[in-house]
C-alpha cells in the first residue's frame, strides 16, 4: 500500500489542490486488478497527457538554451532527457516508487518492466501537475527534476542511444526524421508487449518489440542501424 502523499508533495514542492488527480497519477493498472473497488482510474490517460507536456517543456527549454543548435542536435538531446530509462531514474530520485499503487506481483518485479512503470508514473505525475496547477508549474517541475540531468548528459555524451544515432544518420543522408508507429500490441493489460516499426518517410525499415512503446522504438532503431549503412 502506498504511503501518505504528503512526503512526496514536499519532495516535489507541489501541494495538490485536487488530491484525486495525484491519486490517479499514482495508480497503476495492475492495482485495479487486485482492488476492483478502488475509486480511482489508472494513470494511463494522465501519462499520455504528461508525455506531451514533458516534450513541449523540454523542447522549449532546449530551443532557448541552444539558439544556434540544429534541429537534429536538439532532438537528440531531447530524446536523451525523456526516454524511459532517464525518467525511471528521475522517478527513483524523488522516491516516487513507494507511493505508486501497483499489484503485489509488480512490487516484486525487478525487470525493465518495473522501470517502465516508474517512468510512466512520472509522466502521469507531470500530467496531474499540469491539470492541477497549469503549464508553468509543470514546467518548473520538469526544469528542477528532468532538465537538471542535461549537463551530465552532455558531459558523458549519453545522448548517443540507438534512436539518436539513427536520427543523426538519416537526417544527414536523407534530410528527413525517422518516425515510429505502433504496429501491434499483445499480452494482458498489465503486461503488454508493443511492436513498433521505424519508417523513413513512408518506407518501413525495421521493427522492434518491448514492454513499452519507448523500449520497442529503441529496439526498432537498433535493427534499423544494423541494416542501414552509416
Amino acid at each position: 500500500m502506498a504511503k501518505s502523499t504528503e512526503e512526496l508533495e514536499r519532495k516535489i514542492e507541489t501541494t495538490f489542490r485536487n488530491a484525486d488527480l495525484l491519486k490517479e497519477a499514482l495508480t497503476h493498472r495492475s492495482y485495479l486488478n487486485e482492488h476492483p473497488s478502488w475509486k480511482s482510474r489508472h494513470n494511463e490517460r494522465l501519462e499520455y497527457l504528461g508525455d506531451a507536456v514533458l516534450e513541449l517543456a523540454v523542447t522549449e527549454a532546449l530551443f532557448t538554451k541552444f539558439p544556434d543548435a540544429p534541429e537534429g542536435q536538439l532532438t537528440v538531446l531531447r530524446a536523451a532527457l525523456v526516454n524511459w530509462e532517464r525518467l525511471s531514474r528521475v522517478a527513483q530520485e524523488i522516491g516516487l516508487e513507494k507511493f505508486i499503487y501497483m499489484s503485489k506481483g509488480e512490487q516484486g518485479d525487478t525487470t525493465k518492466a518495473r522501470d517502465v512503470i516508474l517512468a510512466n508514473a512520472l509522466e502521469a505525475l507531470i500530467g496531474a501537475i499540469y491539470l492541477d496547477q497549469g503549464f508553468e508549474r509543470a514546467e518548473k517541475f520538469i526544469a528542477q527534476f528532468v532538465l537538471a540531468h542535461l549537463p551530465e548528459i552532455i558531459e558523458t555524451k549519453s545522448y548517443k542511444d540507438a534512436k539518436s544515432e539513427l536520427q543523426e544518420i538519416v537526417q544527414d543522408k536523407l534530410k528527413l526524421t525517422p518516425t515510429y508507429r505502433v504496429l501491434g500490441e499483445s499480452g494482458p493489460a498489465h503486461e503488454r508487449t508493443f511492436r513498433v516499426g521505424v519508417y523513413f518517410g513512408s518506407d518501413l525499415i525495421a521493427e522492434g518489440s518491448g514492454s513499452s512503446k519507448q523500449q520497442a522504438e529503441l529496439e526498432a532503431a537498433k535493427q534499423a542501424l544494423a541494416r542501414y549503412p552509416k
